[in-house]
């Protein structure tokens, strides 16, 4: 039976070590200026502060933004890109991006691109979850058409989106323009 050791208590931070922590984290992961906020904050709360006054977590996260370390826009933008490569709609990018602390005007870019994404990422998504055009020959069943809907829009795609493609005759192929049509996109 292998005997457990105490767990060593780390010392308080301090000014420096709060810096190398942030240093540490910006490294490792792409992240936003309100995730390294909440990353210092938790190691606060575990380790404690010994240094002199109250750490300026606000300055300290402008300041890594400043150096380029953090980018909350090319954050956005690489989400946007993510998410709808995996075929995930715009609603679910602007949850994702409300969650990570992205302000409204640095995630512009990637609200466009979600935009302009928004057939190719709803066909993605159809033919890896197989519906629609993709779905079986016999794709009568109103169950599963109104499964797939749901999972489309649970996706973050636009109900009517989601209808007009869970109706497309499967194995027909698509005409995008007919189904932005379809969809009123």
């Amino acid at each position: 039976m292998r005997a457990s050791r105490a767990r060593r208590a780390l010392p308080p931070l301090d000014e420096s070590r709060l810096n190398e922590l942030a240093l540490k984290y910006v490294g490792r992961y792409a992240t936003t200026r309100a995730k390294l906020r909440a990353y210092l904050t938790r190691k606060l709360r575990e380790r404690g502060w010994g240094g002199a006054g109250e750490p300026d977590l606000e300055r300290l996260a402008e300041r890594m933004s400043a150096l380029g370390y953090v980018d909350d826009a090319a954050y956005a933008l690489s989400k946007s890109q993510a998410l709808s490569g995996r075929g995930y709609g715009k609603r679910r990018l602007v949850e994702k991006l409300r969650l990570a602390g992205v302000a409204e005007d640095d995630g512009l870019a990637a609200h466009d691109h979600a935009d302009e994404q928004a057939l190719a990422a709803a066909m993605r998504f159809a033919e890896r979850r197989k519906i629609g055009p993709f779905g079986p020959a016999d794709g009568g069943d109103p169950q599963r058409r109104e499964r797939a809907i749901a999972a489309m829009v649970r996706a973050g795609h636009p109900f009517a989106l989601a209808r007009a493609l869970a109706d497309w005759p499967p194995g027909e192929s698509v005409d995008l323009d007919e189904l932005s049509e379809r969809s009123r996109l």
